[in-house]
């Protein structure tokens, strides 16, 4: 590499005390830099997900300056590339550890400005017999990729901005339609609470995930937030409570009728930022919108806590924009090598086609 400044590199989830803190502390610095970018994602998923990678085919590369301080870390899995759900041919890729689909967005790499070009000169490096396929990426990282990088696709992730208090949010006519639907559900007994981070237990989640599995089946629409990721999740509500920042990580709005759950909504606080990850309602709710109703909780909390930003992340639901919300894109970065590369490029090609033909049924978002 030139005598560019090698990183240590870790190839388990496990990493040297302080690494963590430090991580956390470069993300909160990084312009951009969102919970998905963060070690509680990553490491969470690593070890969940990515329980069953083959040896060395994750690593997490640091740098550190003087005294020790984290000033950029490298994420990366050494993976294939299927090419088609339904093809059994895939390309070999490097691609952001905790990234894909259904998973993470404003995915990155967080760094110093002064080590951009380090991470820029591993990143082409690593890459070297493989493609470089860096997908959900925030748009401020382009930056610290290596040359040949192109955009091949861009995810539009709505969110709506809470400075002005939720009653500033949609139309006239829609934020009256919300209070109405406020009222009646009042009447009807549901009451909302907000859990905070470090707060929420697994049964809970649990609760939350068994009501959005009673909706999607209801709509017949397939969906990846399932008893598959659980164990990623109940990691997260972990290291939540074991102190991954305060007001930092997973939180929920809760729904209750009669002492039971009857709808809840689930996402990650970071900063002044709640990224909205799914949500679950009993559908027999449906009449009273309590769906709607549930996401207007959410972001009321939210907005009375000091978050100025709810977003709504990947997907272009309807329902997001009655609420407000204006796109801002993630990108999908590709560089080729190879006939791999050739191929992966036509898939690109091919998946933004489909994309701008209508939404696309993303198996983690939900419908109000």
């Amino acid at each position: 590499m030139d005598g560019a400044p090698q990183p240590e590199v870790h190839r388990s989830p496990v990493l040297p005390a302080g690494v963590e803190e430090g991580w956390r502390a470069l993300v909160a610095a990084t312009p951009g830099g969102s919970w998905f970018m963060t070690p509680d994602w990553v490491l969470s998923w690593w070890e969940t997900m990515g329980a069953d990678l083959p040896p060395g085919a994750a690593e997490v590369a640091v740098w550190r300056g003087p005294g020790g301080a984290v000033e950029a870390v490298a994420p990366l899995l050494h993976t294939r590339l299927r090419l088609h759900p339904r093809a059994p041919v895939s390309a070999p890729c490097v691609t952001l550890l905790g990234s894909g689909a259904g998973a993470a967005d404003h995915c990155g790499l967080p760094s110093l400005p002064g080590r951009r070009a380090d991470v820029r000169e591993w990143l082409a490096q690593r890459g070297r017999g493989a493609s470089l396929w860096l997908p959900n990426v925030d748009p401020g990282q382009t930056g610290l990729l290596p040359s040949g990088v192109r955009t091949v696709e861009r995810f539009p992730c709505p969110r709506a901005d809470l400075s002005a208090g939720v009653d500033a949010l949609g139309s006239r006519q829609f934020r009256a339609d919300v209070r109405r639907y406020g009222r009646k559900l009042a009447a009807a007994g549901v009451s909302f609470r907000w859990v905070p981070p470090g707060e929420a237990g697994p049964e809970l989640l649990d609760e939350v995930m068994r009501l959005h599995l009673l909706r999607r089946a209801a709509l017949g629409r397939p969906t990846t937030f399932d008893a598959a990721r659980r164990p990623l999740h109940h990691r997260l509500l972990e290291r939540s409570a074991g102190g991954s920042g305060p007001g930092r990580g997973p939180a929920l709005l809760v729904a209750s009728s009669g002492g039971e759950v009857v709808g809840g909504l689930y996402g990650f606080l970071w900063g002044d930022t709640f990224a909205y990850y799914q949500i679950g309602w009993d559908p027999a709710w449906a009449p009273l919108r309590l769906g709607t109703a549930v996401i207007a909780e959410a972001m009321r909390a939210c907005a009375g806590r000091g978050v100025r930003t709810f977003d709504f992340l990947r997907g272009t639901e309807p329902y997001k924009y009655r609420f407000g919300a204006v796109d801002r894109h993630d990108l999908g970065l590709l560089l080729p090598r190879g006939a791999g590369g050739a191929l992966l490029g036509l898939r690109q090609r091919v998946r933004a086609r489909r994309s701008a033909a209508g939404p696309a049924a993303d198996g983690r978002a939900d419908r109000s």
